[in-house]
């Protein structure tokens, strides 16, 4: 069946989602964001997801008009799910999407969310929302979907197409519908869930699963830094074991791995459980930024000029929501250190706006005290030993 779609939301997830459907379906792509329509109509995509080649090739409606969704039927909302600084989820941006949706519904119509939300909030958050936009009645008039989202941002073999999509509807009619949908730019890969809360657990656990590992290394390289054991050289040995899940140690920041295990433990507060192993998982990735920092620092014998490479929340994109960077960088001006940054994928400005922070335009500097590679960017990690070495003096830390 040839449906009319929308996607709500244009970041990394929705854009390349609207970019998919348009090879099969008549797609309106919707932003509240006129710049970013107008970038993407020159075919210029800042997150760096999709090619101008890409873009150009899409038969797209691009808009920031609420009205030019009103003749779809199947509405697809992208847009984050961050949570406030108490770490409550901040669901304003579904609702105000909601809200959107809601007042250009007609009967017959689904609404479909791809945000990561707590189990029970498409129902409970969405359904009344659209009802009162649109004075018609959830599971009658109008029908609800949830296929969670499963991009991963400057991953070029995990794409829309290759992935298997998590597929649920408020009946087993719109279930069969979403099917038909997402199976056209799946190439058929998809997992039938039984209803829709099922779909948005699983998507949460994906993500505190990944958390919960990624604490583990992280506790045990705090553990033997105190010992004066080489973390690198125990996870060599452990690894050659045949069950040996590869993590590593690092810092865990962006508005997935470091946000969705929040949305769980919110969840699980709400019905009287409290969520230990989510939540200490979560207080340990957020120190790492202040011991990373706090073990360069120690080996420094007197406050200097330090050079951090990278300060986006990962390697290869541009993304610096909730970077994690930021707090070594805070910690390491804390302790009386000049902290350089640069950044070979960020948005100058943004990393002005976001985190006050002017990055240093090229790597022309030297004499550093200690050269710290945050972020492995291609661009640094194909960068010569001796271009590496003349940043740092004489004696200077390099981590």
């Amino acid at each position: 069946m040839d449906y009319a779609i929308s996607v709500i939301g244009l970041g990394y997830v929705g854009l390349p989602l609207a970019v998919g459907l348009s090879q099969f379906f008549s797609v309106v792509a919707l932003d509240i964001d006129e710049t970013r329509i107008s970038e993407l109509a020159k075919n210029h995509d800042r997150t760096g997801e999709m090619t101008p080649e890409e873009l150009g090739a899409a038969d797209l409606r691009l808009t920031s008009r609420a009205s030019d969704i009103a003749s779809c039927s199947i509405h697809i909302v992208t847009v984050p799910t961050p949570v406030g600084t108490n770490h409550v989820p901040n669901l304003n941006a579904v609702e105000l999407a909601c809200e959107l949706v809601g007042r250009q519904l007609k009967m017959g119509d689904i609404f479909v969310l791809e945000s990561t939300v707590y189990p029970g909030a498409t129902e409970e958050i969405c359904g009344p929302v659209l009802e009162r936009a649109s004075s018609l009645k959830c599971g009658e008039d109008f029908f609800l979907g949830y296929s969670p989202e499963r991009i991963n941002p400057g991953d070029r073999e995990h794409t829309i197409e290759r992935i298997t999509k998590v597929v649920s509807g408020q009946t087993e009619e719109v279930t069969d519908r979403l099917m038909e949908v997402y199976g056209r730019v799946t190439s058929g890969n998809l997992h039938r869930a039984p209803d829709i809360k099922n779909a948005e657990a699983a998507k949460v656990i994906e993500n505190a699963q990944r958390d919960i590992n990624i604490a583990f290394i992280n506790e045990i390289t705090e553990i033997f830094h105190e010992l004066d054991i080489s973390t690198h050289d125990v996870l060599e040995a452990a690894g050659t074991k045949w069950n040996f899940l590869p993590f590593k140690p690092g810092l865990v920041g962006g508005h997935c791995i470091g946000v969705d295990p929040y949305y769980l433990a919110y969840r699980a507060q709400q019905i009287g459980y409290d969520p230990q192993v989510i939540l200490a998982g979560r207080r340990i990735n957020d120190r790492m930024g202040i011991f990373i920092a706090n073990c360069i620092a120690d080996r420094l014998t007197e406050p200097g000029r330090v050079l951090v490479l990278g300060l986006t929340f990962k390697e290869n994109v541009p993304d610096l929501r909730n970077s994690k960077v930021i707090d070594l960088i805070r910690q390491l001006e804390k302790r009386g250190h000049t902290v350089d940054v640069h950044d070979a994928m960020a948005i100058p400005e943004e990393a002005v706006e976001r985190y006050g922070i002017e990055l240093v335009p090229d790597l022309s500097g030297n004499g550093y005290s200690a050269l710290i590679g945050a972020v492995a960017h291609d661009a640094y990690t194909y960068l010569e030993h001796e271009a590496l070495s003349r940043l740092v003096k004489k004696g200077g830390v390099v981590a």
